[in-house]
């Protein structure tokens, strides 16, 4: 408490709250949208997701906003907080229309629209937003491939499945960070008949998970307009991320992530990302907050960085 205190009064060390609240440079050249979407009654892992998308706007207090591996600062981005839809109570179905509505509106006002979840059922209507799903690209860096049955409805474990129920081709989809013992054969198998790229966490691991970003982000750029970027806080390893209630022992490093979230704020195409599956009430010491808080920074540092 003592060092947040004494840092916050440094007027040479201005804290991303405060970025987020509206503190950018003037003429900021690139414009950012967050948006909260707290969506959590259809999470298949009992848990407190929607208090989420406060913890996170809370964890950028202790947060400065400068971005020393690009040298840029995210006040270089002008960023709006939109505040939080009221979707706690909502399910996926009710969610759909309100939330890719916002999504819509943001991105048309800012470069990216940014939501902050929320479980992944934000991931469906998030996609929706961004117009006709034949011209949408989803790279998820994710545990999970979200492909579960959706006969009983939609969950936080299906809107990949959804998504290619509504029409979005199989091939405009990459998912990255898959984990052993995470999800079942017969999902792999829907995943493959479906034509999605699946990266998974130890191939991800030894070709780089940065490298890999990179090449997805180009190969989906040759088939879509705009990408949308699902960022399950789960993708890490569990040590990292004891407040993500879908972690687990053999996940990604937090370092690897961030470094991915400014590929991703860098690339022209992505136009919406999402960032999910925080429960900030099983959290430890906020070591998950302040990852999902720094995954958030990171991309806007990327865009910051987004050649005009």
């Amino acid at each position: 408490m003592e060092e947040r205190r004494l840092s916050s009064v440094d007027p040479n060390w201005p804290r991303a709250g405060g970025w987020l609240a509206g503190d950018h440079e003037q003429g900021a050249a690139r414009r950012l949208a967050v948006l909260g979407a707290p969506l959590h009654v259809s999470s298949l892992t009992a848990g407190r997701c929607d208090l989420a998308p406060g913890a996170i706007r809370r964890a950028l207090d202790r947060l400065g906003t400068h971005d020393i591996e690009l040298d840029v600062d995210v006040r270089e981005v002008a960023a709006r907080d939109l505040g939080d839809l009221p979707l706690a109570e909502s399910t996926p179905e009710a969610a759909l229309d309100p939330l890719s509505s916002a999504v819509a509106a943001a991105a048309v006002a800012a470069d990216v629209a940014v939501v902050l979840g929320g479980d992944n059922s934000v991931t469906r209507p998030g996609v929706h937003g961004l117009g006709a799903l034949d011209e949408i690209g989803l790279l998820t860096i994710d545990a999970h491939l979200d492909l579960r049955d959706t006969t009983n409805g939609l969950t936080n474990g299906n809107p990949v499945r959804a998504l290619l129920e509504d029409g979005l081709p199989g091939q405009h989809v990459t998912q990255v960070g898959i984990q052993a013992f995470a999800n079942s054969r017969r999902y792999v198998d829907v995943a493959r008949d479906a034509g999605i790229t699946v990266v998974t966490a130890d191939e991800t691991r030894h070709r780089g998970l940065e490298a890999v970003i990179k090449e997805e982000l180009q190969r989906l750029k040759a088939q879509v307009k705009s990408i949308y970027v699902d960022l399950d806080v789960d993708v890490l390893d569990r040590a990292f991320a004891p407040g993500s209630p879908g972690s687990r022992p053999g996940g990604l490093a937090p370092a690897d992530v961030r470094a991915a979230a400014r590929t991703v704020g860098r690339h022209p195409n992505v136009r919406a990302v999402d960032i999910v599956e925080v429960d900030p009430t099983t959290d430890v010491a906020d070591v998950t907050v302040l990852a999902a808080a720094s995954f958030l920074l990171a991309f806007a540092a990327g865009l910051a960085a987004r050649p005009l």
